[in-house]
């Protein structure tokens, strides 16, 4: 007798929050030949129908390098890179669109599958495409002509905007025009990485054959910033089509994307499993902006009494003197904009318990409902789960909501660990409330 299993309704129910954050956000995704020839296509097609029918703007740019090797194979025709690009011949070019084109129609069929008892059943999704791409030569480097290969000069940002507005899939071929009527073959790796950034998307998702960036051990690196992702490619730590790939997430973080994530084509579910679940399944690269979250230290005191005091006059915080900060300074992790702490946050640990509290909890007042106390609440769990700690506890007079919305749940004083609830101030009255980490 089979057991009939009910696993996925918990993963189903948890990716709500992931669904609700992504829903209406723009992602591009960068789909190499190799990609589009490999079985696993049909479920990243599926994969796609799905964020489009949760409301997800799409934008799919993709390759045909494979296909256009294998073209102008059979026209006998001989082919030569150059700096990781192909040198296009003008007598070469209509080979190389025809290519091109045919990749673009089979993806757009692809995409318009409706079969009962499929996953694309009643989709019905809109596929565009066009002249989005204004492209100029790359002309002659080293003193190699490149002939009608290109680099993108401009993103018609307007036109596929107007398209995701509509609900449509844009689908950006890597091919670009340029005002004197020319057509150029483009990297896609380049207008994946340009078009993400002409666009400020939330995401670039890029496929690749690997499951994501590896370090010098074969192991997967989960993420990296845009700065260790640069170190990589200057110590020549990636090759080939991977070290474009991970150039391109790089140039898009720079530019402005907010996260690049290079996940597998292989590996059937990758693109779900990297957006709704917190660990991902591939490489994540985040830009390098001139805020961040961080550990705090001694040169952070400073700050963070100029930030707590108020609430600590306000009888909102517990008073710390900057001895006591000066010597649990270890415990804290600050918001750091352009050298200001603007928040700041404490992670107290009771081993004996597997529990941790989260305390001296604060934000600017210039500078809050901008996601800083969210950032700093995940940079805290993940300290207690590496701690292995399995619940978080906050002791609150005036947040109680914002922690309930955050999947704190109301506990009792009497549930505190032994020794915090020998030092427990009742005239502060403070509730509790626990949030399990498992």
């Amino acid at each position: 007798m089979l057991l009939k299993s009910t696993d996925w309704l918990h993963g189903f129910r948890h990716s709500s929050p992931y669904i609700n954050a992504h829903r209406g956000r723009t992602v591009v995704l960068t789909i190499g030949g190799d990609a589009l020839a490999h079985d696993n296509l049909i479920n990243i097609i599926h994969d796609l129908a799905l964020l489009s029918s949760l409301g997800i703007r799409l934008v799919i740019t993709f390759g045909a390098r494979a296909q256009i090797q294998r073209r102008l194979d059979l026209a006998g025709e001989s082919s030569s890179f150059h700096r990781g690009l192909r040198i296009t011949r003008e007598s070469q070019l209509p080979l190389v669109l025809e290519a091109i084109g045919g990749m673009r129609s089979y993806l757009e069929s692809q995409l318009s599958l409706g079969l009962v008892n499929s996953p694309m059943h009643n989709a019905r999704i809109r596929v565009s495409s066009g002249n989005f791409v204004t492209a100029k030569p790359v002309g002659v480097l080293d003193g190699v002509d490149f002939g009608f290969t290109g680099k993108v000069r401009r993103v018609d940002i307007g036109g596929i905007e107007s398209l995701l507005d509509l609900g449509h899939i844009v689908l950006v071929p890597p091919q670009g025009y340029s005002p004197t009527g020319d057509v150029f073959n483009l990297s896609y790796e380049d207008v994946g990485s340009q078009v993400a950034a002409a666009l400020r998307a939330d995401k670039l998702i890029i496929y690749t054959r690997l499951p994501g960036v590896l370090d010098e051990q074969g192991a997967l690196i989960r993420e990296l910033s845009a700065r260790q992702a640069s170190e990589r490619l200057t110590a020549s730590q990636a090759s080939g089509e991977d070290a474009e790939l991970l150039r391109a997430a790089c140039n898009a973080c720079v530019k402005g994307v907010q996260r690049a994530h290079i996940i597998s084509y292989q590996l059937d579910g990758a693109l779900l499993e990297e957006l709704f679940t917190r660990d991902g399944s591939g490489t994540l690269v985040s830009g390098d902006t001139y805020e961040q979250i961080r550990a705090a230290g001694v040169e952070d005191i400073g700050g963070i009494i100029e930030l707590i005091r108020p609430l600590e006059e306000q009888g909102i915080l517990v008073r710390r003197s900057r001895e006591m900060l000066e010597t649990e300074i270890d415990r804290f992790v600050v918001a750091d904009r352009d050298g200001t702490v603007v928040g700041c946050a404490a992670l107290y640990h009771y081993p004996d318990e597997q529990a941790g509290e989260l305390s001296c909890f604060a934000v600017d007042a210039a500078y809050q409902r901008g996601g800083r106390g969210d950032e700093l609440l995940a940079m805290i769990e993940q300290m207690a789960r590496t701690q292995g700690l399995q619940r978080l506890f906050v002791l609150t007079t005036q947040t109680e909501h914002w922690f309930r919305e955050r999947g704190f749940q109301p506990s009792t004083v009497q549930a505190l660990p032994g020794p915090k609830l020998a030092v427990y101030n009742a005239q502060r009255n403070s509730k509790v409330f626990v949030k399990p980490l498992s």
